[in-house]
């Protein structure tokens, strides 16, 4: 009397379908050409030094800390 519920599959496609799967295969080929263009373009770019390395930015503020604890160990 009362039978279990079968998954059911459906077959069919309609024309938009196609037409989707078209538009996802060309967005993924930009997607692939636009990632290889950024590795080629990573590979061949120089890396920009900054302007002062970490370990004078460290000494210039411990020098500043000095002076600044000089400055209030003189006015106060």
């Amino acid at each position: 009397m009362l039978n279990p519920n079968k998954n059911r599959t459906f077959k069919h496609r309609s024309v938009s379908s196609k037409e989707n799967e078209k538009d996802a295969d060309s967005n993924e080929a930009k997607k692939m050409d636009f990632i290889s263009k950024w590795k080629r373009n990573s590979e061949r770019s120089v890396k920009v030094k900054g302007v002062m390395s970490a370990r004078t930015l460290i000494i210039v503020l411990v020098l500043l800390l000095i002076c600044m604890y000089l400055l209030d160990k003189k006015y106060m």
